[in-house]
């Protein structure tokens, strides 16, 4: 038993950094669009391609990447996974060189598919290290230390590529980073190399398969779920970092460095959910909120060093906390509280003007926290390991909401205005409240 529980957290402490490495490739590149959009004065439909690039890998690879991880197993598909990410990551010097956007779109693409597989081998994995009720809180956890990379992201792109290029011609090489890149690509060999050589736990891939996952409503409406969520989360964060220039006249940097705090709402709002929403005992839940509630003073302080910024991004978090109290710890229903919230604080931002717009906007970060694992939790619920990859893989594919909305979003914001394009993930939140009280129910 003691051999299995370390078998188990050793597990669990990969999963970890693998989690946390997707979430700042993600964020990083989603952040530098607004850098493409400067050196290559790109439309917002065009900027968005920069995401279409990245989510829309997520369609052609995911099914895809669950049928190859069944074969190859969990571990054979994480490392693939860094591998590709360490190839996409080199890809950008040639392109940078070439100072080429549809070059850089590839060498995105490329990144992408590596995430892709280490997306869909890793969270079924850390559904299956632990008890199946439980599972929603290790997703929580997981995806906070996503969350930290996801927060991290933006404040060093804001501090090391929109400021290091504010006072100079963006009309070179040199204005578009590739130093990060080689510095993502160092360090996925280096812990594929690790996981290679690591004895980590053995995870079925063989299981009864009398059903096909299409025969799963939950799964399928699930894996509609995500859909929206991603398109909903990724898309928010675009459009917002573009309204807080156009609303609020801040600067390019300023801008991507506030977003941070849109990321880090979800990273607190996950470390919420790892113990909410999991069997931790009452006494410890209070000591675990009280630390969130400092975590969240200094990663409000910490973006503009104002302890201001700190206070309200704080009171925010213990609204956050409060709101989680109405889900009863029931993944289900706290998902349909946070869907509701979410659509709200979006009606706000468009309805509204002045500084409200910055602080109710990032505070939607928080609500998004816990929809990810909830949702994929309630999506896979009831299968056998044996499904479990291929519904993965499904669910995983309709991350290509990324890829959708944010360009439709850019779309409507060159047609009609920026404020106009929140109309989307509005829709996308009322689906998902409709996905956590009725299509979550297995039939």
């Amino acid at each position: 038993m003691t051999e299995q529980k370390n078998t188990q957290t050793a597990g669990m402490m990969f999963m970890g950094m693998i989690f946390f490495l997707f979430g700042f490739v993600t964020t990083f590149n989603i952040t530098l669009a607004d850098k493409f959009k400067s050196v290559f004065e790109l439309s917002n439909f065009q900027t968005q391609l920069v995401n279409g690039a990245f989510f829309f890998t997520y369609f052609l690879l995911a099914f895809t990447a669950g049928g190859i991880i069944k074969k190859i197993g969990y571990k054979g598909g994480v490392i693939l996974g860094l591998l590709l990410v360490a190839a996409g990551s080199f890809l950008f010097f040639p392109a940078a060189k070439a100072l080429s956007f549809p070059f850089f779109l590839f060498a995105i693409f490329i990144m992408a598919c590596g995430v892709v597989f280490l997306q869909t081998a890793a969270n079924p994995y850390v559904t299956a290290l632990g008890p199946s009720e439980t599972a929603s809180g290790r997703l929580n956890l997981t995806q906070a230390l996503n969350s930290i990379a996801t927060y991290l992201a933006p404040i060093l792109a804001g501090l090391f590529v929109f400021r290091a290029a504010a006072g100079a011609a963006l009309n070179a090489a040199e204005s578009v980073p590739t130093t990060p890149f080689l510095i993502i690509a160092i360090v996925v060999i280096i812990i594929a190399i690790a996981i290679y050589f690591l004895k980590l736990p053995e995870i079925s891939t063989q299981g009864v398969e009398k059903k096909s996952v299409w025969k799963h409503p939950h799964v399928v409406l699930g894996a509609i779920g995500i859909f929206c969520y991603v398109g909903a989360e990724v898309g928010s964060a675009a459009m917002l970092q573009r309204y807080f220039q156009e609303a609020l006249q801040m600067a390019r940097n300023d801008a991507a460095m506030m977003i941070a705090l849109y990321w880090g709402g979800a990273m607190v709002g996950r470390f919420y959910g790892s113990y909410m929403l999991s069997n931790v005992e009452k006494s410890k839940k209070y000591l675990y909120t009280i630390l969130v509630l400092l975590l969240a003073l200094f990663v409000g302080w910490f973006v503009r060093k104002e302890i201001t910024d700190g206070l309200i991004f704080a009171g925010i978090a213990a609204v956050n906390y409060l709101a989680m109290q109405l889900g009863k710890g029931n993944a289900s229903r706290s998902l349909a509280v946070f869907g509701i919230i979410a659509a709200l604080m979006l009606v706000v931002v468009m309805a509204v003007s002045g500084p409200v717009i910055l602080w109710v906007g990032l505070s939607i970060g928080f609500f998004n926290s816990i929809m990810f694992p909830n949702i994929f939790a309630l999506g896979v619920e009831g299968l056998d390991k044996g499904e479990l990859s291929m519904a993965s893989g499904l669910i995983n594919t309709m991350i290509v909401g990324g890829a959708v909305i944010p360009v439709l979003m850019g779309a409507i914001a060159d047609g009609v205005g920026v404020r106009f394009a929140f109309i989307l993930p509005i829709i996308c939140y009322l689906y998902i409240v409709f996905f956590a009280l009725v299509g979550s129910k297995r039939r």
